[in-house]
């Protein structure tokens, strides 16, 4: 049986002045029904940009897009990216939903949150106004927001943060989307909250069996909820695999990085984070060889030059676990351990 959702070699760019920003560079995976797949990595590394692909909410005219977005769906198999403007927007909201950062700029002011869930409703399905609101209460208890029947009529100011992101949930799966992307779903949310947060993507994952690509820079926060992780930088994934696998034996010298910048309840209080230093690269003037060289506490062990010199293929190095580098994953491990 074929994934849900497959990615091939999906490739992003923009125009510039300067040159082209190559936003992301031959992403490729599956999804499965019922799984969810985390996408993780520093801002600027092309986790939105792809992920807006997905959905084909990239304006066409100012942007290169090459590659293939596949939904299998049951009747039929649809490419996003070489489908018409109109055959996408039918799938928006209905097959396919998204959670955008934001909630507070996401849901219109003037409005009702019962209405924008109700309009969401109508769009896909035949019924009154009436008919939307009453979906629209029923999808305002669903994701646990007390006494539903008043609230649905109450606007989104009157709403705190971690409520007002239950209401772009509710609205996201009020039409039973098979894929939900959930983008950067707990930012400007306090910790308890964002447990909240994601405990709920988790519920109404099995409510619904949806498929979920969750989209974060922390990885803190996709140990509760996801099942296997990309980690993306300067444009490519450079790492992919189980989630026990990056956490217990990352393969990949960023992904090190970002675990070792994480607190950890095993550690030692007093002991300070350790940071990966320098900023990533440019995207409009990549260098030659790692992308992730020059920030690269690992790459004295490599031998000759190849570091800065010739680009490492993203590669199986475990089973089912692939990453960007010239080093083994038992040598990046052993490093690691050596680096705590």
């Amino acid at each position: 049986m074929k994934p849900f959702l497959q990615v091939k070699d999906l490739c992003v760019a923009f125009p510039t002045e300067d040159g082209q920003v190559k936003a992301a560079d031959g992403i490729s995976f599956d999804l499965n029904q019922g799984e969810t797949l985390a996408i993780v990595g520093e801002s600027g590394s092309g986790k939105s940009v792809t992920n807006l692909a997905i959905m084909g909410l990239h304006n066409k005219s100012k942007t290169q897009i090459s590659g293939s977005v596949t939904l299998n769906l049951p009747n039929q198999v649809i490419d996003v990216i070489s489908s018409t403007e109109d055959e996408v927007r039918k799938l928006r909201g209905s097959t396919m939903s998204m959670i955008f950062q934001d909630p507070m700029s996401s849901l219109h002011p003037y409005y009702s949150v019962g209405d924008q869930i109700s309009e969401a409703w109508r769009l896909y399905n035949s019924g009154s106004k009436a008919d939307g609101i009453k979906r629209a209460t029923e999808m305002i208890d669903l994701v646990g927001i007390p006494d539903a029947a008043k609230r649905v009529r109450e606007f989104p100011h009157q709403f705190s943060g971690g409520m007002r992101q239950r209401v772009m949930i509710a609205m996201a799966l009020v039409n039973n989307p098979k894929l939900l992307i959930a983008d950067e779903p707990t930012t400007a949310l306090d910790v308890t909250v964002q447990s909240q947060i994601m405990q709920l993507l988790k519920d109404m994952q099995k409510e619904f069996n949806m498929a979920i690509l969750l989209v974060t820079h922390d990885l803190g926060v996709v140990a509760q909820v996801a099942d296997r992780v990309c980690v993306m930088y300067a444009g490519k994934i450079v790492e992919q695999a189980k989630i026990d696998e990056i956490y217990y034996r990352p393969a990949q010298p960023y992904t090190v990085g970002l675990l070792q910048s994480i607190p950890r309840v095993d550690q030692f209080h007093g002991k300070r984070l350790t940071a990966i230093q320098g900023q990533p690269p440019s995207l409009i003037n990549l260098p030659q060889g790692c992308s992730f060289a020059e920030r690269c506490e690992f790459k004295k062990h490599v031998t000759g030059n190849l570091c800065t010199e010739v680009a490492p293929l993203l590669e199986e190095k475990a089973d089912s676990h692939f990453a960007r580098c010239h080093l083994s994953a038992a040598q990046i491990q052993d490093l690691a351990k050596v680096a705590k």
